[in-house]
């Protein structure tokens, strides 16, 4: 296929050289999923030129590659279908819009669209979680909301921008924190956004260490910008953890949510507890897990003397194993991340090792949890596909939201909102 470049001339010790700034080819693919994800709606329009001559481009291709006659409307077909047919479609009769911001693996779009809401524009720039996006949703995600091309994309008239933004510090001292302040962050271009296209409610979550990083300056910039510079009515965020909606995890994270003062929406009160009892057997593999997931004699060992050394210091670090009528320790990715999370399975029988492992495999039954179990931490069904290896799936389950939380808040947004149009 062919790509758009731009060419600039710059300097580097004296000597000239050229850049090349070559379109990457997922956005073309992200261009065609959204126009076909949206082929049976008014949405599809602000896709469709884009898409068509992707599409010929394509159908060219094969013919030169494949010698298979081809036709764009056969290849339109084909492609609709490839859309269409994945575990969480678009709800049939949807009732609102919204578009999803460092989506990660769409745990804030399954909330949503559970809700009847249809996704129109999404963004995550990692390949590996746009893998796992596609497989789940049928769409590809563009990448980097940063570039205008990609902001360019974003349809108009849509309810409700969801994002789950990573914090950043901002340049403020000696400033009123403003919206020109942000500049340079990732903040920065989920207000753009808002400015330009006036959603009648934002949804943001982040890590709970929001409240103080860069001792309180971040939070305060970030609502001072959707409260006076974007003129969103923004109530006092608040930190709400996974455990109180259902699922077995200790995972709190802080929620920001606004209402454009257009909608009239002056009060908004966040979702309460579900006083629902849940522990980890509640979301525990059915059978025994692969042997790989039993820990080694000699890294048990190793957890056990690393453990000891920072309690001797007075320290709290080190592995921890759930018990089946407990529940996890937040799942995060990197550092004891994993093995903040070991869980007892006696279930097992053959102590064959699959993998090189040194040492052989501990026969306490004591074992890392699966990737499937940590997408249950996280409120997502077993009918959510997982097409990449174990580490990605850690980091993509331990990177994203719990559903059902933000399902609860959503929720409560979309009471408001719906109820004002």
């Amino acid at each position: 296929m062919k790509t758009n470049e731009k060419i600039s001339i710059d300097e580097f010790d004296g000597k000239r050289f050229q850049i090349r700034l070559v379109e990457p080819l997922d956005n073309k693919k992200a261009v065609l999923t959204h126009y076909l994800h949206n082929f049976h709606n008014g949405i599809s329009k602000h896709y469709k030129k884009d898409a068509l001559k992707i599409i010929k481009e394509f159908v060219q291709y094969k013919e030169v590659e494949e010698k298979v006659p081809m036709v764009v409307e056969d290849a339109l077909q084909q492609l609709l279908f490839e859309v269409e047919n994945v575990p969480f479609p678009t709800p049939e009769n949807y009732t609102f819009k919204f578009i999803d911001l460092f989506a990660g693996i769409g745990g804030l779009r399954l909330a949503m669209q559970n809700l009847g809401g249809k996704c129109v524009f999404t963004s995550e720039w990692d390949k590996e979680a746009q893998k796992t996006y596609r497989a789940n949703f049928g769409e590809i995600p563009f990448g980097d909301i940063t570039k205008q091309q990609v902001k360019n994309y974003i349809p108009e008239n849509f309810d409700v921008l969801c994002a789950g933004f990573p914090c950043q510090a901002f340049s403020i001292a000696g400033k009123r924190g403003g919206f020109e302040d942000t500049r340079g962050t990732l903040f920065f271009d989920v207000a753009e956004i808002i400015k330009k296209h006036k959603p009648k409610a934002i949804f943001l979550e982040n890590v709970k260490g929001l409240r103080s990083h860069d001792k309180g300056k971040t939070l305060e910039t970030i609502l001072n910008v959707l409260r006076n510079d974007l003129d969103y009515f923004v109530p006092d965020p608040q930190v709400i953890n996974a455990k109180e909606f259902g699922v077995p995890q200790n995972r709190e994270r802080i929620y920001i949510v606004g209402f454009s003062n257009e909608t009239g929406v002056k009060e908004f009160e966040y979702p309460k507890s579900i006083n629902k009892k849940v522990k980890f057997a509640d979301i525990k593999e059915k059978n025994v897990p692969a042997t790989r997931y039993f820990l080694s004699t000699q890294y048990v060992q190793t957890l056990v003397n690393h453990k000891a050394r920072h309690e001797g210091k007075g320290n709290g670090f080190g592995y921890a194993i759930i018990p089946d009528d407990g529940i996890a320790n937040a799942i995060v990715v990197g550092g004891m991340g994993r093995e903040r999370n070991l869980v007892y399975d006696h279930r097992i029988t053959d102590y064959t090792p699959t993998t090189h492992i040194k040492g052989t495999v501990n026969r306490e039954g004591i074992r890392k949890m699966t990737p499937r179990e940590w997408a249950r931490l996280q409120g997502f069904p077993d009918k959510y596909i997982i097409p990449v290896a174990d580490a990605s799936a850690y980091k993509q389950f331990g990177n994203s939201v719990a559903v059902p939380a933000i399902q609860a808040t959503a929720a409560r947004i979309l009471e408001l909102v719906l109820n004002k149009k």
